[in-house]
C-alpha cells in the first residue's frame, strides 16, 4: 500500500505539472427563477471536481480556476427542483443563465455516483433507487432498513440487536458476510458488525440493484446502497431537529457546516441521541425489556489544498444500549399471541461500540483524476448482562461473551486507489481504474452457560459453560477496471473487469468450565488457512433513444467471499473446514424514461439471476453459531417498476412494485448422516412482492410568508415470504399505512406523523429455529425541524 501512495503522489505531481502550465478559465452566471428573478443561496456545483460556489444576493455565482472542457453543472436550491446543464466552457468570461423551477411543479433531476463517478441518474444502465435529502426527511427515514419496499424487491430486517439483515432480489444476507454491500462516503462497511445503520444528515441515498462487483468487489452479489452524507463547504448551514413520540421515543439532532477558512478549511459536525423506552414487555419481571439509548456522531474537517486537490478527514461513532437485545418469542405462534412479551430471566444487555474514520484525496487534472481513501473501522459488542439463549423463564441456556477489550473486537483497514478520464474531456471514451486492499482482525470469544434447568432441555448435566474461542483474521486485494464507449453518438458500451484475491487464517480453542472450578481446554489451539479468487466481469449496452429515454441490457457476475467454519457442537461440520465463495452470473433489460417536461419518471427492469456454490447458513444451538455449507443452486428472476410524477401543482406521487421468485434448484440440507432434499423451496428473507405507494400535497397558505401545508399517506405491502430454508416458517402478505401532516417554511417544519397506523401484527424476523420477534407497532408523533 505504500508503494500505491507513493505512486498516487507522484501521479498527482505530473498533473499539477501539467496542469498548471494551462491558462484556467472562469465560468460565471446568473441562477433565476421563471420570472428571471435572482435565487439567492442556490448552490452551483462542477460534478467530479472539487469546484463549487453559492449564487449572491442577486443570483449571480463565479467559479475560478476552470480547466477548459465539457462540464456537468449541478444547480440547487431550497424550494426549486434540482437540475443538471451541459456546459462547454472554450473561453474566459462565458456567462451561463441557469433557470429553476418551483419543487412542487417539477420533479428533480438526480445525481449518482453508482459508476464511481458523479453522473445524471437517467442515463447510468444500472438500476437505481435514490432517495435526495428531502425525500429522506419525507419517508421518515431514520435507519436503513427504512428503505425496505421503497426500492423494489429490497427487504431488510432487524434480527433484534439492530444489525441488519438485507436482501435484494433474492440474493439475502444470512450471515456476517453480507450479500448486499453498503458504503458510506465511499468506505465499504466491511460486515455487519462495522458499520452505523442510523442515518443522520443524509446528502442522498442510492440503492444499486444486481451484481456490482466489478467496481465494489467482495459481497456486492445483491446490490449495493450508497449513503453519502452532508460535506462542509464555504456556505454556512446545518439544522436542529426534534422528534417525540409513544413508548418514550426522544430524538434529538444537530449539525452545522462552516468555512473556517474561506475557500481553504472547512467544518462539519452532526450528531445524533435516540432513546427508547421499548415496546416489549418482560412478564417475568413486568419490566420493559427493549430499552434502547443510542448516540452517533459525523464529523468533517475539509482542506482545500488548491482548486484541483482536496483532503478530507472524516470520523463516525455509533453507541449503543440496549437493555433487552434479542426480544424473541420461542415460536411464530407464541410472538403473534402475546405480541410484544417475553417471558426471559435474562436481560440481555448489550454494549455496542462502532467507530469508522477514513481519509480521503481528491485530485482532477487536464489527464485525470486521482482519488485515495484510506479507512479504519472497529466495532465492539459484548453482552453486560448474558443474553437468554432459551427465551423462557427457565435457568436454561445463556450466550455470555465479556471476556475482556481483547476479544469480540472486529478491526478493519481498507484503502483504495482510484484514477479516472479526466473530468473536462469531451471524448467518447470514459475510463475509471484502480486498486483496493483490506486486512481484518476479528476475535471472538463466546460462552454458552448451561444453568440449575438445563437438563430441562436436555443438557447432560448442570451450571457448566462451554467456551467457543474463533481467531479470524483475513487480507486481500483487488485490482479493476470499467471503461464506457460511444460506439454511436446515441450507443454506449460499458465493459469493465475486476480480480480479487483473499486470505484468510481461522485459529480455534475449546474450552469448558464447571462452576467453581478451573477452566479446561476440551479442543486445542487448531489452525487453518484457506485462500479464495475471483474474477468479476461486466458488460452493458445502453441505447440513449432520445434525452429522454434510454434502454439497457447488461450481464455482470457478482461474488460473495468464502472463508472457514467455526468451531461448534455441529460434528457434521468439523472446524476448519472451508467453504468457497458464491458466485451469480445476473442478466438485465431496462428502460428509464422522464416524460411531460419532466414532471414524470418511469423506470422498468426485467432480471435473470443463477447462483452457484450457493452459501447456506445455519445457526448453530446452543452456542448460536453460525455454520456455513455451500450445498446450493439458486435462480432468482423478476421485474420491478418505478415511477416518479407531479401531476399537479403540489401533489406529488411515489410508486415502487418488485416481483421475485427466487427458487432453490438444488439444495440439500442435514445434520450428521441424515441429509434432506429441498429442491424447489424459495428463498428466505425474500418476499415475492413489495410495493410501495406515497402520495404528498403541498398547498400554499401564503406567498409572503411561504407557508406551506403538506399531507402525506404511504402504504407499503410485502407478499409472502419464508424464514427458512425448509419452508416451514413463513410471513403472510402484509400491509403497513404510515402518514404525515404538518406545515413547513423554508427554514422550519412542524409535522405530526405515525407509523403503521392500523397496528399490523407480523412477523419482522425468525430463526430457523423458530424464535421469531414482530415488526414495530403502531407509533406516532411530533418532529420539529430547522434548517439554517
Amino acid at each position: 500500500m505504500v508503494k500505491n501512495l507513493l505512486f498516487l503522489l507522484l501521479l498527482i505531481c505530473l498533473s499539477v505539472t501539467v496542469a498548471s502550465a494551462q491558462d484556467m478559465l472562469v465560468l460565471q452566471g446568473r441562477v433565476q427563477d421563471r420570472n428571471s428573478a435572482g435565487i439567492p443561496g442556490a448552490t452551483v456545483r462542477l460534478l467530479n471536481t472539487n469546484l463549487s460556489t453559492s449564487a449572491d444576493g442577486q443570483g449571480n455565482f463565479r467559479i475560478d480556476n476552470v480547466l477548459n472542457g465539457l462540464y456537468t453543472v449541478q444547480v440547487s436550491a431550497l424550494g426549486y427542483a434540482t437540475i443538471t446543464k451541459y456546459v462547454n466552457l472554450q473561453e474566459a468570461g462565458e456567462t451561463v443563465t441557469i433557470q429553476l423551477t418551483e419543487s412542487a411543479s417539477q420533479l428533480d433531476e438526480v445525481v449518482v455516483s453508482a459508476q464511481k463517478r458523479e453522473e445524471d441518474l437517467r442515463r447510468v444502465p444500472i438500476s437505481i433507487t435514490a432517495l435526495s435529502s428531502r425525500q429522506v426527511q419525507e419517508f421518515r427515514l431514520w435507519n436503513l432498513r427504512d428503505v425496505t419496499a421503497i426500492s423494489p424487491n429490497t427487504f431488510a430486517a432487524d434480527p433484534g440487536d439492530n444489525r441488519n439483515v438485507t436482501s435484494i432480489r433474492g440474493i439475502a444476507t444470512t450471515s456476517y458476510d453480507p450479500a448486499v454491500a453498503t458504503y458510506v462516503d465511499g468506505v465499504n462497511q466491511f460486515n455487519l458488525d462495522t458499520y452505523i445503520p442510523e442515518l443522520l444528515d443524509v446528502e442522498r441515498i442510492e440503492v444499486l440493484r444486481g451484481p456490482q462487483g466489478t467496481l465494489y468487489g467482495r459481497n456486492a452479489m445483491g446490490g449495493v446502497i450508497n449513503v453519502i452524507t452532508r460535506q462542509p463547504g464555504n456556505t454556512v448551514g446545518g439544522f436542529a431537529s426534534i422528534d417525540l413520540g409513544n413508548y418514550g421515543l426522544q430524538r434529538y439532532s444537530l449539525g452545522v457546516r462552516a468555512p473556517i477558512v474561506k475557500d481553504k478549511l472547512y467544518f462539519g459536525a452532526a450528531a445524533l441521541y435516540r432513546k427508547l423506552d421499548g415496546y416489549y414487555t418482560n412478564v417475568f419481571n413486568q419490566t420493559d425489556f427493549d430499552r434502547l439509548n443510542v448516540v452517533v456522531g459525523n464529523y468533517y474537517l475539509k482542506y482545500q489544498v488548491n482548486p484541483r486537490l482536496s483532503l478530507t478527514l472524516n470520523a463516525k461513532h455509533s453507541l449503543n444500549r440496549n437493555w433487552g437485545a434479542f426480544t424473541l418469542a420461542p415460536s411464530i405462534e407464541d410472538a403473534l399471541a402475546n405480541p410484544f412479551e417475553v417471558n426471559q430471566n435474562q436481560v440481555g444487555k448489550m454494549k455496542d461500540n462502532t467507530f469508522n474514520t477514513s481519509l480521503a484525496l481528491y485530485y482532477t487534472g487536464s489527464n485525470l483524476n486521482i482519488s485515495s481513501q484510506t479507512a479504519y473501522q472497529s466495532n465492539y459488542r459484548i453482552y453486560e448482562q448474558p443474553v437468554d439463549g432459551d427465551f423462557s423463564p427457565i435457568d436454561g441456556v445463556s450466550i455470555l461473551n465479556n471476556y475482556g477489550r481483547d476479544w469480540n473486537k472486529v478491526r478493519v483497514v481498507t484503502q483504495e486507489i482510484r484514477i479516472s478520464s479526466p473530468t473536462s474531456a469531451a471524448s467518447p471514451f470514459q475510463w475509471v481504474a484502480g486498486a483496493y486492499g483490506f486486512y481484518n482482525d476479528n476475535p471472538v470469544k463466546q460462552g454458552t452457560y448451561f444453568g440449575r434447568d438445563a437438563e430441562l432441555l436436555g443438557a447432560p448435566f448442570t451450571n457448566f459453560t462451554s467456551i467457543n474461542v474463533n481467531e479470524g483474521k483475513s487480507h486481500g486485494v483487488a485490482f479493476f477496471g470499467q471503461a464506457s464507449y460511444w460506439i454511436q453518438p446515441k450507443l454506449e458500451l460499458t465493459a469493465g473487469l475486476r480480480y480479487d484475491y483473499e486470505r484468510r487464517e481461522q485459529a480455534v480453542r475449546g474450552e469448558f468450565q464447571m462452576d467453581g472450578e478451573e477452566l479446561q481446554v476440551v479442543v486445542p489451539d487448531t489452525s487453518s488457512e484457506a485462500s479464495f479468487k475471483a474474477l468479476s466481469p461486466k458488460a452493458t449496452l445502453a441505447y440513449h433513444i432520445t434525452e429522454n429515454y434510454h434502454l439497457f441490457a447488461s450481464y455482470s457476475r457478482g461474488f460473495r467471499a468464502g472463508g472457514i467454519s467455526q468451531l461448534s457442537s455441529d460434528e457434521s461440520q468439523p472446524p476448519l473446514f472451508p467453504y468457497d465463495p458464491e458466485y451469480s452470473n445476473n442478466y438485465e433489460v431496462g428502460l428509464k424514461t422522464s416524460f411531460f417536461q419532466n414532471r414524470a419518471q418511469l423506470n422498468v427492469s426485467a432480471f435473470y439471476t443463477r447462483v452457484t456454490d450457493a452459501q447456506v447458513p445455519t445457526l448453530v444451538l446452543p452456542e448460536a453459531i453460525i455454520v456455513t455449507r455451500n450445498v446450493g443452486e439458486l435462480t432468482s428472476k423478476g421485474v420491478e417498476v418505478e415511477l416518479n410524477a407531479a401531476p399537479a401543482k403540489g401533489l406529488e406521487v411515489t410508486y415502487g412494485f418488485g416481483f421475485t421468485d427466487a427458487e432453490y434448484n438444488n439444495l440439500i440440507v442435514g445434520s450428521g448422516e441424515e441429509e434432506v432434499n429441498l429442491e424447489g423451496n424459495k428463498q428466505i428473507f425474500t418476499p415475492n412482492v413489495t410495493s410501495m405507494l406515497a402520495l404528498q400535497y403541498g398547498y400554499d397558505l401564503g406567498a409572503a410568508q411561504k407557508l406551506r401545508l403538506v399531507a402525506r399517506g404511504e402504504w407499503r405491502y410485502l407478499g409472502k415470504q419464508y424464514f427458512d430454508l425448509a419452508n416451514q416458517l413463513s410471513q403472510e402478505g402484509y400491509g403497513l399505512l404510515n402518514a404525515r401532516v404538518g406545515v413547513q417554511t423554508r427554514r422550519l417544519e412542524l409535522f405530526l406523523w405515525g407509523r403503521n397506523l392500523t397496528d399490523e401484527k407480523y412477523i419482522d424476523y425468525a430463526y430457523n429455529f423458530g424464535a421469531a420477534r414482530l415488526g414495530n407497532p403502531a407509533t406516532y408523533g411530533v418532529s420539529i425541524r430547522g434548517n439554517f
